[in-house]
């Protein structure tokens, strides 16, 4: 299930950033289809952080997931919808190298035909948040 669209490799820019757009729904209610993320690429994780990763059986396709726990072969990572699969549960840790970077930033396009100052006004005020990491993560793992 493909999770980002686009990525730019920490390689080809001079700041360790990217940018990527989420399709699916397995991040919601934290992220959206069509949101855009800011990717801090070769950051130090922490259990809770949205992370970006390749599929570790299909490496050529990125997700995105919360990382839940630290554990022996690497990161235990969910998605924080859990109806939606594709995450741990399925394909096991994810080893540290297949783990690019954690997301700092998700922005919303503007809408199509959004032309009221109203609504102009109110997408610049929600458009832009910082993706905090979810410390409650590996407590909710556990439980399951």
């Amino acid at each position: 299930m493909p999770e980002l669209s686009q990525e730019t490799e920490r390689g080809s820019a001079l700041l360790p950033f990217g940018v990527a757009e989420v399709t699916g729904p397995s991040m919601v209610p934290t992220l959206r289809h069509g949101d855009r993320l800011v990717v801090h690429y070769g950051a130090r994780l922490r259990a809770g952080d949205v992370v970006v990763l390749r599929h570790p059986f299909q490496q050529d396709l990125l997700v995105v997931k919360r990382a839940a726990e630290r554990r022996e072969g690497g990161w235990w990572v969910l998605g924080d919808n859990p109806y939606a699969g594709g995450d741990s549960t399925d394909y096991g840790a994810v080893p540290d190298e297949l783990v690019l970077g954690k997301v700092r930033f998700r922005y919303r396009p503007r809408p199509d035909g959004q032309r009221s100052p109203f609504a102009l006004v109110r997408w610049v005020l929600v458009a832009a948040r910082p993706v905090l990491a979810d410390r409650s993560a590996s407590r909710r793992l556990r439980a399951r």
